[in-house]
């Protein structure tokens, strides 16, 4: 009978030991499914555009790709500094979980933060065709891109609009709507540009362009979308979101910028090492550029679940460190990484089995130029399976650090990985040894490495750093 109770008291202190883990695991996969979600929606928007584009040929879809990475790699700057706010309304919520005028101070300042980013933004990508001609990309490709640029550009205020509402509603832990607001908006987004590319629906056939208002009017139904929400939504309402947005805060607009400006150029550095490489691939061949646009495309939907359980562990350790809770934010941290790293373990397998039947769905095989370009995909595919896990690492790792809200660091261990390592040793394997498109990628994967083992490195030594709150 004693032995009988000692065994129920070791089972029931295993059990609660248990506990906490399965309740952490639990609380992460509800609010990071609905933020993978919302992400692969943001993939499936650009696929619908690739998949359409690429019907008009290598040029148009060469064309799309260069405009897309460098919008996007900008763009990813000023969602970086809106991003921000995520962190601080965790954490607030955290130490109260009744607040509501801090909450609505941090997402006005948001909002302001991305009005400010956007004008300096737009001024730049005005002349991108002429910087393009400059460089010395081809005429064509350079004309091309700078007009769908011109028209895609708008997007920039909606989509940063939409990434404060998105940072609301996954602090409160009700990121739901903004699944539903993603894949409204990729319905929106197909019917829209399938008119406006190709002339349906009675709408005028733009090709190119149309691709860039049809998103820019996607974009702004999406933000739309989601602001009826945030006002008429019973749990979101009573924070007033919109009311008296003109009155200026500057105290939280700088901390909003203290600590969103590394993340958006964390951001930027990852994007902006991405665009190079299509900047880079535009000298090898229009048919380099457009493989690289198909592999990119294949690797960025897998990514949305790493990057949606990064977006989970900002807000789950942000919510330790706001209660000072160490053990709390160790679970979150861990869960998020363990299944961002297994998940991206799966798809890299997936990608080396398959990597021609993934290509395919993007491209016509039949079509001039297109067999040439499907090749092309492949090799690079091979690639992208093998940086698929450190990529899923590094971004889950960023997203842990900045629950803590630590983002300095990580922003000088992209520079260094992306650009020094990744883009420097790539350029160099592509072009002074011979490996074309295929060394470029070679060196993006061993960037996406080094960022994730420093990253890595940082969480394990967060006491030492005397990044967690003590109590």
């Amino acid at each position: 009978m004693l032995r009988y109770s000692n065994d129920m008291a070791t089972a029931a202190i295993r059990q609660d030991r248990q506990s906490p883990w399965r309740d952490e695991f639990r609380a992460t996969m509800v609010l990071a499914w609905p933020l993978i979600l919302t992400n692969v929606t943001m993939v499936l928007i650009n696929s619908t555009d690739v998949f359409l584009l690429a019907r008009l040929g290598p040029d148009a879809l060469a064309a799309s790709a260069l405009g897309t990475g460098i919008l996007f790699a900008m763009m990813l700057v000023g969602i970086g500094i809106v991003i921000a706010g995520s962190p601080l309304m965790a954490a607030e919520l955290g130490r109260k979980s009744y607040s509501v005028r801090d909450i609505r101070r941090t997402f006005r300042q948001s909002m302001w933060s991305a009005t400010f980013v956007c004008i300096p933004i737009w001024a730049v990508l005005w002349f991108t065709g002429d910087f393009l001609a400059w460089a010395g990309q081809p005429e064509r490709l350079a004309d091309d891109t700078g007009q769908f640029m011109r028209a895609i550009m708008w997007l920039l205020w909606p989509q940063l609009g939409v990434v404060a509402l998105r940072s609301f509603m996954a602090a409160l832990e009700l990121p739901k709507w903004t699944m539903v607001a993603g894949f409204a908006a990729v319905v929106v987004n197909a019917v829209v540009n399938y008119g406006l590319i190709f002339g349906h629906f009675g709408l005028p056939r733009l090709e190119l362009v149309g691709a860039g208002i049809g998103s820019t009017l996607t974009s702004l139904f999406q933000f739309l979308f989601l602001a009826v929400i945030a006002m008429r939504h019973p749990k979101f309402r009573r924070y007033h979101l919109f009311g008296r947005w003109w009155r200026a805060d500057w105290q939280r607009f700088a901390t909003i910028w203290k600590l969103g400006f590394p993340i958006g150029l964390h951001m930027g550095f990852e994007a902006m090492v991405f665009a190079a490489a299509i900047f880079l691939m535009g000298y090898i061949s229009i048919e380099a550029a457009a493989a690289h646009a198909v592999a990119i495309q294949i690797a960025s939907m897998t990514f949305m679940v790493p990057m949606g359980l990064a977006q989970a562990a900002t807000v789950r350790v942000g919510l330790g460190y706001g209660r000072r809770d160490a053990e709390a934010i160790r679970r979150s941290g861990w869960t998020a990484y363990a299944l961002g790293v297994g998940f991206m373990t799966a798809m890299a397998v997936l990608i080396w089995a398959i990597p021609g039947t993934l290509a395919g769905f993007f491209l016509d095989s039949e079509l001039k130029g297109n067999a040439e370009v499907l090749r092309l995909a492949v090799s690079f595919l091979i690639i992208a399976a093998i940086f698929q896990i450190v990529d899923g690492a590094q971004v889950v790792g960023t997203g842990m650090l900045r629950g803590l809200q630590d983002t300095t660091w990580p922003m000088l261990f992209a520079a260094f990985g992306y650009w020094v390592v990744g883009l420097g040793f790539g350029a160099w394997l592509a072009f002074y040894r011979g490996y074309d498109g295929v060394g470029i990628w070679i060196g993006l994967a061993l960037g996406l490495g080094i960022v994730a083992a420093l990253v890595l490195s940082r969480w394990l030594m967060r006491h030492r750093l005397n990044l967690v709150p003590t109590v």
